[in-house]
């Protein structure tokens, strides 16, 4: 079996993915998506934690994280599971992984360990809170960093107390950076010829995460806090109830304000001198938001979906996660992917490429499932890989 050909975009890239749990598999998925290949290395059976963090291998989580990718085990605690490891790296172009800053430089894996047998390697490691530093030792875990990140804090309704956000939204981003940093590494390779150390952590993707709200703390001082549905500046924006439901608006602008008014049937509150400016609605926010939730009520949620968007005011419903997958535009843009071969469906990348699309080319692989035709890809012989079969390296 050779490499799932899930696009031709990376096919001339090799990966050695030393990821586990999540933010380091979400970035590697991002490689092996676009045609990587990627060469899955975990431990051998007999060394697997009996309830590993990542879940069980048939379990959705798993499934999500590591399609199109082919299994090898590798004992890294050996010296001879280390020694293949080195062996490969001198013919990979990008190794990722996520153990503690220490673990690396122990093992001799390390960036600089690996950069002197080949100077072209992209490295990319995710921590929780960095390489170095005074928490640079601490585990790190999603919800830790959403807390330290600051967005618990602006997440809930005033006076809640703070909220977690239902995804692990650290976790994921940190991933989605190092695939950025990663391709931006070999975008530079092609000009210079020299790979790098690429390096994000949690806590850094969830400080940049609070985006617009950072901003407004380090250009003007304001330190934002709870405010539910409402948005911070553009009302009315947020969750109204309709007669059957819920109805989520944006206006954001003089101009789409005045649609919405007219398109409610609340031509009279554009004449109120309360609601004339957007510092003024945002002031007086409650009892304008009052004021219109008595005319949602009025309706059904699809009634006001079809009459807001006819008038371009930006609105729709609020799905559970099966009426998500049910929408027709969601189906049309083939959000879930089938599989190759298969009834297995999968998220799709939601990004579109006209001539190396991205597809579903294999399922996660079993664990170590592709030991032989990986180790001698990489020029171990029969009798070496027999030897290490042997010793239990692999």
């Amino acid at each position: 079996m050779s490499a799932p050909q899930a696009s031709d975009a990376l096919a001339h890239i090799t990966v050695l993915d030393l990821t586990r749990v999540r933010s380091g598999p979400t970035a590697v998925r991002q490689l092996a998506d676009w045609g990587a290949n990627v060469v899955k290395i975990e431990l051998p059976a007999h060394l697997e934690d009996p309830d590993p963090m990542g879940g069980p291998r048939n379990g959705a989580d798993f499934m999500n994280l590591h399609r199109n990718k082919r299994s090898l085990t590798l004992d890294l605690k050996s010296p001879a599971g280390i020694a293949v490891f080195r062996r490969m790296a001198t013919r990979a172009d990008v190794v990722v992984e996520n153990f503690r800053p220490d673990v690396k430089a122990r093992l001799g894996i390390a960036y600089d360990d690996l950069r002197a047998l080949n100077p072209r390697i992209v490295y990319a490691s995710i921590s929780g809170f960095g390489q170095d530093g005074p928490y640079a030792r601490r585990p790190g875990f999603d919800q830790i960093a959403q807390g330290m990140g600051g967005l618990m804090s602006v997440t809930g309704l005033p006076g809640q107390g703070p909220v977690r956000v239902g995804i692990p939204l650290a976790d994921l981003t940190a991933g989605l950076f190092c695939a950025l940093g990663i391709l931006t590494a070999l975008v530079e390779r092609d000009r210079s010829g020299e790979g790098q150390w690429v390096q994000t952590s949690l806590l850094q993707a969830q400080a940049f995460m609070l985006d617009f709200q950072a901003a407004r703390y380090l250009v003007h001082g304001e330190v934002a806090k709870q405010a539910g549905n409402n948005h911070p500046t553009s009302i009315p924006t947020g969750v109204f109830r309709t007669s059957d439901g819920y109805l989520n608006i944006a206006t954001t602008g003089q101009a789409i304000w005045e649609r919405c008014m007219r398109s409610m049937g609340a031509a009279h509150l554009l004449e109120d001198p309360a609601y004339a400016t957007a510092a003024l609605r945002s002031r007086n926010r409650d009892v304008l938001n009052a004021a219109l939730q008595e005319i949602f009520l009025t309706e059904a949620t699809a009634t006001w979906v079809e009459r807001m968007n006819a008038a371009g005011v930006p609105c729709g419903p609020i799905y559970d996660i099966g009426q998500m997958f049910a929408d027709p535009q969601i189906r049309h843009l083939g959000v879930a992917a089938k599989v190759a071969d298969g009834d297995l469906a999968l998220m799709g990348q939601p990004v579109r490429l006209s001539r190396t699309p991205s597809h579903l080319d294999a399922p996660p692989p079993g664990r170590g499932a592709h030991n032989d035709e990986i180790l001698a890809e990489f020029g171990l012989s029969p009798d070496e890989i027999a030897d290490l079969r042997a010793a239990g390296t692999i």
